[in-house]
């Protein structure tokens, strides 16, 4: 799958002239969000279909400073999928390089519209399918 593009932006950076660490967690953000979008499901369509996908924990390991103008890639890949929760790993690197500046998990639970926990292979079985076909 095609690896997800973030330009860092001068409002990201500190007054060393660096990242600020938490805008990682953000990229981390949209390439999730760019992932489901590119198997079918974006968040707009999962919130339609009453499917909610709150954050449980973030983990982060800090490689390599980024700063202003820098162009980040960034891979995003189910490693954990079990129906209810999931587990997604990012490798960011610098564009073109095998420069890793990042590398992080975030973890997720699916939640219906009343935010109590729902079984997708059984209430929403298309996207159980494409969750566990794109697990690696």
């Amino acid at each position: 799958m095609e690896k997800y593009i973030h330009k860092v932006q001068y409002y990201e950076t500190d007054k060393m002239g660096i990242t600020h660490h938490s805008n990682y967690v953000r990229w981390m953000e949209e390439a999730r969000i760019d992932f489901l979008e590119k198997i079918g499901y974006g968040y707009d369509k999962l919130e339609a279909m009453g499917i909610i996908s709150p954050v449980l924990a973030v983990e982060c390991e800090y490689k390599k400073s980024t700063t202003f103008g820098d162009v980040i890639e960034i891979e995003a890949v189910i490693r954990e999928f079990n129906g209810v929760k999931f587990a997604i790993e990012y490798e960011m690197k610098l564009a073109g390089t095998n420069t890793v500046v990042c590398r992080a998990t975030s973890r997720h639970c699916f939640l219906g519209a009343d935010f109590g926990p729902i079984r997708l292979k059984r209430e929403f079985s298309e996207f159980y399918e494409a969750m566990s076909n794109n697990t690696k």
